[in-house]
């Protein structure tokens, strides 16, 4: 009989107990990853606490938020990208930071709170370009998990599982899984079929699909979905509360629901429904880990310890840190999503209101592309039918991703999820790029939540953290940043010397360059799609220098989106170590994960299963499941086509 060997906390080699084979096989897993560590039963279970890696930081010890400077105030300085789009420096696609989404939905979700936090911002802030609301952005605080913040440090609560584990596909309550599988909902899932629910034309179910959305699981509505009369009928279900925000995000949902049931629809007819829908969900599951592993992280130039066998004693609850600092890539996602389709798949009606809504629209010959404005794609999920599955998703893989770092683009910003202006409500010109304060006000901005989640969670100061993962303190900015210089110029006329961080020109670009290392002319069109590095008027480091002034004040995050990236990675020293260790442990610390799961490997032998695998590439799904095929996208879906 096979076994594996793991190492409870604090035992030693000679208090090893065996993992034996049966433990592998003939289970279900379980929705909320109860079930999967017998020895340590509340490790990466929903509804538990986010466990911690570095020391606690609360302004008074326990629980009320970090202090620092302004967050919008940093933001204008610090985030602020002047509407110049710098790309990923290794070809990595607009899949990286949507697939990075689709995770994050399937391991964290914080619970809130009706507790507020509010935090004002300076209306005269001159490097401010949007018009104001009332000088306060406004968001939940984090629930706290119960008994903690009061005689113990404040802990937050994480309402999902920690595993990765198809959660966004299948959600986390047997109420939910009931209503999102064919057949009856009358709280017994036993006779409900093996195939999830889904529309004539095989996208995801709206609220409406059983007659009744207000019996429909419950799902986050915001922007578009918010204000819009009918939306019961756009809004769709999914395991995931939040599967409505952006169409990128819809169309994964959707491409793994479809997974699901084309495999249930290859399975033996002879097998039970509940078996046919254990299978099939346990093949998504391991597709789904085996795409992040093999290919999302590496694309990503992210390099883990091999992997030698399941550990118990690993803990594979998120971490704080990594989902309130480390995981917050927002500076990589991309401005508009492009597409291509043939023109005769779009009649006139629905061109004309693509471009009512602001998609801009190009005739190739027969074909037709099509870009989609960030702000456009928010809470629109009825948009993927109406674009078309496959070219939605190959579009994913056409262009690069922005470059991770300090950098975020204006309609997350500035503006996100918010619809625009009633006067400018019908134009294209100001729905993206520079112009984008003309049809939208001030609202909110990801980068403030960015730093401010961090706050209100006691994250470690950056140096703080760093340490806590293993690395050096930084000494200065330009040990930071890799810069030459913590100085603002002393002969830039075109610098206000008196006070050059309230001058806006201390933002403007001087120099780009392409992947190759060739200069790009300033406001070309080459600048525009090409630019993986750029140089600004000031340094960063004199910026970062002058708003906190010393390196022991930096807000975690805001330090570790300045550092310099590694040699072939996306991240830089403390990102990197971030991801490195939670990853670790969610392969390590899972006993259903692909690599040593022997229920699935035993499935993969049965004759009956012929043909049916779960070591599918990116593109191998997409393909099995869309009108695409291998031609039409590359074989890696994370990295762009080459030439």
């Amino acid at each position: 009989m096979l076994c594996l060997f793991t190492v409870a906390p604090g035992s030693n080699a000679a208090e090893r107990k065996p993992v034996t084979r049966e433990e592998f096989e003939g289970e279900v897993q379980s929705l909320d990853g109860s079930d999967n560590n017998s020895r340590n039963p509340l490790y990466g279970v929903a509804n538990t606490a986010y466990r911690r890696i570095a020391p606690s930081n609360y302004s008074d010890g326990l629980s009320a938020p970090a202090g620092g400077p302004e967050s919008r105030y940093i933001s204008n300085r610090i985030f602020e990208d002047q509407a110049q789009n710098l790309f990923s420096e290794n070809g990595v696609t607009q899949w990286a930071y949507n697939w990075g989404q689709f995770i994050d939905h399937t391991i964290a979700l914080r619970a809130t709170s009706e507790e507020l936090l509010e935090f004002t911002y300076d209306e005269s802030d001159p490097l401010e370009y949007f018009a104001h609301g009332d000088g306060v952005f406004r968001t939940s605080r984090s629930a706290a998990v119960e008994g903690t913040g009061v005689d113990t440090v404040r802990e937050q609560l994480n309402t999902i599982s920690s595993f990765v584990d198809a959660w966004a596909v299948y959600g986390g309550s047997e109420e939910r899984l009931e209503w999102l599988r064919e057949g009856a909902v009358d709280g017994d899932l036993s006779n409900n079929g093996a195939r999830l629910l889904m529309s004539e034309d095989q996208y995801l179910p709206r609220a409406t699909e059983r007659g009744d959305a207000a019996s429909a699981p419950v799902m986050e509505r915001l922007g578009n979905l918010l204000f819009a009369p009918d939306a019961d009928e756009q809004a769709i279900v999914a395991g995931d509360i939040r599967a409505n925000e952006n169409i990128a995000l819809t169309g994964i949902q959707t491409l793994f629901a479809r997974e699901h049931n084309r495999i249930v629809d290859q399975l033996p007819e002879d097998w039970s429904e509940q078996t046919k829908f254990d299978t099939a969900r346990q093949f998504v599951i391991a597709t789904q880990q085996y795409i992040t592993y093999e290919e999302f992280l590496p694309a990503l130039g992210i390099d883990l310890k091999r992997a030698r066998r399941y550990r118990a004693d690993v803990d594979t609850s998120v971490s704080n840190e990594f989902a309130t600092v480390g995981y917050r890539a927002h500076s990589m996602i991309h401005g508009e999503i492009e597409m291509a389709n043939l023109a005769s798949s779009y009649d006139v009606q629905t061109l004309e209101m693509f471009e009512e809504i602001g998609i801009e629209i190009e005739a190739e010959g027969d074909h037709i592309e099509l870009a989609v404005p960030l702000n456009v794609a928010f809470h629109r999920p009825q948009l993927v039918n109406q674009l078309g599955l496959g070219p939605l998703l190959a579009g994913l893989g056409g262009e690069p991703q922005y470059r991770n770092d300090e950098q975020i683009d204006n309609q997350l910003r500035s503006v996100m999820f918010q619809i625009p202006v009633e006067h400018v409500a019908d134009s294209q010109e100001c729905l993206d790029g520079p112009t984008l304060n003309e049809c939208f006000v001030l609202v909110n901005d990801i980068g403030v939540l960015d730093i401010m989640r961090g706050r209100e969670h006691g994250m470690a100061a950056y140096n703080d953290m760093r340490e806590a993962y293993g690395l050096d303190r930084i000494t200065s900015f330009t040990a930071l940043t890799g810069e030459a210089t913590e100085s603002f110029p002393v002969d830039d006329p075109l610098v206000d010397l008196e006070d050059p961080i309230n001058d806006p020109d201390i933002l403007t670009y001087t120099e780009l360059r392409d992947a190759d290392g060739q200069l790009l002319e300033l406001g070309s069109d080459a600048a525009d799609s090409e630019a993986v590095t750029g140089v600004r008027r000031t340094s960063l480091a004199a910026r970062l220098k002058a708003v906190y002034g010393d390196v022991d004040s930096l807000d975690a995050f805001v330090g570790m989106v300045s550092e310099p990236h590694l040699p072939g990675s996306e991240f830089g020293e403390l990102q990197e170590a971030i991801w490195k260790k939670q990853f670790e442990a969610l392969r390590d610390g899972d006993r259903f994960f692909y690599e040593w799961n022997r229920g699935l490997q035993s499935l993969t032998r049965l004759p009956e299963l012929q043909g049916i695998t779960f070591e599918q590439t990116l593109s191998d799904v997409i393909v099995n499941n869309t009108e695409l095929e291998y031609g039409d996208i590359q074989s890696n879906m994370f990295l762009v086509k080459a030439e």
